[in-house]
């Protein structure tokens, strides 16, 4: 009689009770979406209703002091001819090499001598205080640090001898210096993702490694680095549109004047058009650029990367 119940409950979204009797199955559908709804509504409101109004502006020539006009595809040629346009978005992709080459390696030195040599909770705390601190006191406190009179870390390069001032007006170390600054606030919150990573590594395979002989280098480069593959992948990625998305370091440490050529990212030329120039049209045009060349960035990571797959399943 209970496989009776059973079978006409089948496919009726019912199923029998101890006594034969039908119960109706819970669906929780109605309650995940009531879970999800504030979130729907933040995402259409700050993401999606701001996204598809500067694709608008991006074909107008709004600059707030007018209503915006169509103007077709002109933002878009302008870009084309831009010299400042070209300069920023170089300057940019060698401040995004700099800082995820040099934050990437140091932060994976660190995973590993913690996933290898300690796992003192101190020390993870530890490397995360630059990170909790926010970007524009760094970048005051880095600011006076590299000040070429009063500055901390030139006057001990001047104890050595060298012939040598860090400044973010100097040309030639300007934006190497925005990115180390920036690579020391990130690799600490970088390497303990990838030690995380390395903790879903199993055991086993080290301690079989050791007893086969393999030293630490050899374990991390057969080991560690392939199976820690979507990790990487997840890191780089974010790290390219962190990266990418600079702008209130260079904001500081100049004092709020115009950075030098060398430092002008994409984003503050992009603050430069909307809010000193006031075009907001042509501004919303290199935004929707600069979308795409994130997207395909992303693509490309992703799929060489092969971030969808793990060597450990």
């Amino acid at each position: 009689m209970h496989a009776v119940g059973t079978r006409l409950g089948a496919g009726t979204g019912q199923h029998a009770g101890p006594h034969g009797r039908l119960r109706r199955r819970r669906d929780d559908r109605l309650v995940g979406w009531l879970f999800l709804l504030p979130v729907i509504i933040g995402f259409a409101v700050f993401y999606a209703y701001p996204t598809v109004r500067g694709v608008w502006y991006s074909f107008t020539d709004y600059s707030l002091l007018n209503d915006p006009s169509y103007v077709g595809g002109d933002n878009y040629k302008e870009l084309v001819s831009d010299g400042q346009f070209w300069n920023a978005l170089k300057v940019t992709g060698y401040y995004v090499v700099v800082n995820i080459v040099s934050q990437t390696v140091v932060a994976l030195g660190l995973a590993a001598l913690m996933h290898r040599l300690t796992r003192s909770v101190v020390l993870r705390a530890t490397l995360l205080v630059p990170w909790l601190v926010p970007n524009v006191t760094i970048g005051l406190l880095w600011a006076w640090m590299l000040d070429p009179d009063l500055g901390f870390v030139n006057h001990l390069i001047g104890l050595t001898g060298l012939d040598t001032t860090l400044s973010f007006n100097s040309p030639d170390w300007a934006m190497p210096l925005v990115a180390l600054v920036n690579s020391w606030s990130y690799t600490g919150y970088t390497a303990l993702l990838l030690y995380a990573g390395m903790l879903q590594i199993p055991p086993h395979l080290y301690e079989g490694a050791a007893i086969d002989g393999a030293g630490e280098i050899r374990m991390f480069r057969s080991i560690t680095l392939p199976l820690l593959r979507p990790i990487i992948a997840l890191v780089l990625v974010v790290s390219l549109i962190g990266s990418f998305q600079i702008f209130d370091t260079v904001a500081v440490v100049y004092g709020g004047k115009p950075p030098i050529p060398e430092t002008r990212v994409i984003y503050y030329y992009i603050y430069q058009q909307a809010f000193t120039y006031f075009h907001m049209g042509y501004a919303s045009a290199i935004a929707m650029v600069l979308v795409l060349i994130l997207g395909v960035l992303t693509t490309l990571q992703m799929r060489m990367l092969r971030a969808s797959r793990s060597d450990l399943g």
